[in-house]
């Protein structure tokens, strides 16, 4: 097995401090970042992803992943800045107006990093004119709206309404427990998510799409 695979067993295993002694002895052995994150790191938790969706594992293992992930990521953050690593895309995220529920988006936007994104996350209470802002100032390719009570999917609308009419515009990607993929093609916006994994694949597919 090469270092690249035990990194990524690793990932899969969430055993953080594996996982950066192997992504060191990577970069000792001359792999470079965007082999260790690629095959090693994004490997990994590219088979946490669909273990998740599949219930065959749990919130608690996939949070030890992303923290191994996010250990490796530090290891070999140096080179990517030095290198010229291109990331999939941006992704700016954020649970709408009204709604103080974060532990879902937290879990996408996990998944989200460990499938090579940059993700810009704004947080709870997200007024509708923060987004705006977040589009002009990072000009991400997707914009995530997360609403986790029926009485917020209303500012959802509102939200998605108003991002609508900017040009141009990010693909939109919505989700939380209310959240249906009739609501979303009711509102107008690109995509539904019903779950984090899901997230990660629909994200990729709307990049693809661009």
């Amino acid at each position: 097995m090469n270092i690249l695979e035990q990194i990524r067993d690793a990932v899969v295993e969430g055993n953080a401090g594996q996982v950066k002694e192997f992504a060191q002895k990577a970069i000792e052995e001359g792999f470079g970042a965007a082999q260790i994150l690629d095959e090693g790191l994004i490997g990994g938790m590219n088979i946490i992803g669909p273990r998740f969706k599949n219930n065959e594992i749990f919130i608690p293992e996939v949070l030890k992943s992303a923290r191994a992930m996010h250990a490796g990521m530090d290891v070999i953050k140096p080179l990517i800045v030095s290198s010229d690593i291109q990331e999939k895309g941006t992704i700016v995220i954020g649970t709408v107006a009204g709604d103080l529920h974060d532990i879902g988006k937290n879990m996408v936007i996990m998944m989200l990093e460990g499938s090579g994104f940059k993700v810009i996350d704004l947080g709870i209470n997200v007024p509708t004119e923060k987004f705006v802002k977040a589009i002009e100032e990072h000009q991400p390719q997707i914009m995530g709206l997360s609403a986790l009570l029926t009485t917020t999917m209303k500012q959802m609308k509102n939200t998605v309404e108003t991002l609508l009419t900017l040009e141009p515009r990010p693909k939109i990607l919505i989700g939380g427990a209310p959240i249906t993929q009739k609501f979303c093609d009711e509102i107008g916006a690109d995509a539904y998510a019903a779950d984090a994994a899901s997230a990660a694949e629909i994200a990729n597919m709307l990049i693809g799409s661009n």
